[in-house]
């Protein structure tokens, strides 16, 4: 049988991070009709999209006791994506008249927080967050069927608060613990070591021999800006052949190199393709893992190779569902329409309008997606890539809410900017031909602002 709730119940609920995926969850949950409480240990909202100039003490940020950095945002940074295809679906993100803003069509990173800022002032977000306010502790309390959430204000002495909330909805974000490179004979290799979660500006490389590990569009970014002050780069990617040694064109100091075979104490690194090379630095545009060091489970939910698990539909682990929930653990995605189709589903199904299925059910589905992807030898770090499946995700989630799904504008834009991006890496953010298409969404956004006050799905079939 179903997961089933009485219908219209309003839950005391917890968001832990008011990032782009708490505030839409916040403002979604209180459209529901639930309590909400948002924990966010900044003192503004934003999360990752708050640039912060300072770094992290250990520069590959590998230390657990070290003070965190949340943000992992360089100086330079553009979004990869189109401001069209970006925004929220009733909140827009267009372009202001305004000469203190950025009206680029794929923004800076400051852009994109005055988005936030704006989304969050429109629907009264921030009379729901607890800034400054750290969360320590997320517990199961059987008994109760409820959590316990321990909490901690900022440069408060005192030992921590508790309350008791009938569900959690953890919007944390996945951008703050950083995966690393592991390299034969590293230990003995007396250079420097950086992740691109500390890199902010590329002066400090100004002469330097560098590695750099990763080729995703970030690793692009930050290689193509150190090229213009460090003397060599040396871009490694495990994507490329054994044999691949390319000097990048365009630039008289850049390569790229198949994978690192061995660090060696004397200071120089042998690649798979034979080359060797004396560097001083190597920079790991390597990603991050999934982090939840508040939340105790007694085992039930874990982080195993960055996979986070059980879990149905990449939102509820079956064993707490519903009263836990995840927001935006899939990636190569469009972030901020994955973040509310997932929000939306959160908060029906805590006030009983949607139904799950059992408990057995969801597991059943889990290990059959499971044993899907192994039989396709995909490997389990990759179980949250909806790479070549967001659209199918995308359009289930709006099924379950009862919404129409993915315009098809925003399908084909997505599809454009990726192809471009394969192609034409240099210039996607600044040349592109889709401008039909882009005439189709403002269309539609004009629609989506008229039906803002209904709080119900917009889409372009509204009229």
């Amino acid at each position: 049988m179903p997961t089933a709730l009485s219908q219209n119940i309003s839950r005391r609920v917890a968001v832990i991070g008011a990032g782009a995926a708490g505030l839409i969850a916040s403002r979604e949950l209180r459209r529901e009709g639930h309590s909400v409480v948002v924990f966010e240990r900044d003192n503004q909202v934003g999360g990752t999209w708050v640039y912060n100039p300072q770094v992290e003490p250990d520069p590959l940020s590998l230390d657990p006791n070290r003070p965190v950095i949340h943000s992992s945002l360089y100086k330079s940074l553009r979004t990869n994506l189109p401001r069209e295809a970006m925004g929220f679906k009733d909140f827009p993100f267009i372009a202001k008249n305004d000469k203190e803003r950025d009206p680029r069509r794929f923004p800076g990173h400051r852009e994109v927080l005055r988005y936030l800022q704006e989304f969050a002032t429109e629907f009264e977000i921030e009379e729901m967050v607890r800034f400054e306010t750290e969360v320590v502790q997320v517990g199961f309390l059987e008994d109760e069927k409820k959590w316990k959430v321990r909490f901690k204000k900022k440069g408060c002495d005192d030992d921590a608060e508790e309350e008791i909330h009938d569900a959690i909805v953890v919007c944390n974000g996945h951008f703050t613990e950083p995966r690393v490179a592991e390299i034969p004979g590293i230990s003995v290799w007396p250079g420097k070591q950086l992740h691109s979660h500390n890199y902010r500006d590329p002066e400090p490389l100004q002469d330097q021999v560098v590695i750099l590990i990763g080729f995703s569009s970030s690793g692009f970014d930050i290689s193509k800006e150190i090229s213009g002050v460090a003397k060599e780069v040396h871009v490694v990617s495990r994507s490329v052949a054994d044999e691949t040694y390319e000097k990048q064109p365009g630039y008289d100091n850049m390569w790229l190199h198949s994978m690192i075979e061995f660090a060696h104490k004397d200071g120089h690194v042998v690649f798979r393709n034979g080359r060797v090379v004396r560097a001083d630095i190597i920079l790991h545009c390597t990603g991050y893992k999934y982090h939840f060091p508040f939340l105790q489970t007694n085992g039930l939910v874990t982080v195993d190779d960055n996979r986070v698990g059980p879990i149905y539909k990449d939102v509820f682990p079956p064993i707490f569902a519903p009263s836990l929930s995840f927001v935006g653990l899939p990636w190569k995605v469009l972030p901020f329409p994955l973040f509310e189709f997932q929000s939306k589903w959160i908060a029906g199904v805590l006030s009983g309008r949607i139904v799950l299925p059992s408990q057995e059910e969801m597991m059943e589905d889990i290990e059959a997606f499971y044993l899907a992807l192994e039989a396709s030898n995909i490997p389990k770090r990759y179980t949250h890539n909806k790479g070549h499946s967001w659209l199918e995700y995308y359009n289930w989630l709006a099924d379950q809410i009862g919404c129409p799904g993915v315009e098809e504008w925003r399908e084909q834009m997505f599809a454009a900017t990726i192809e471009r991006r394969l192609n034409h890496l240099e210039t996607y953010r600044d040349e592109w031909d889709d401008d039909a298409l882009i005439s189709e969404a403002n269309a539609d956004f004009s629609k989506y602002i008229s039906n803002r006050i209904s709080g119900g799905c917009t889409s372009r079939y509204n009229s």
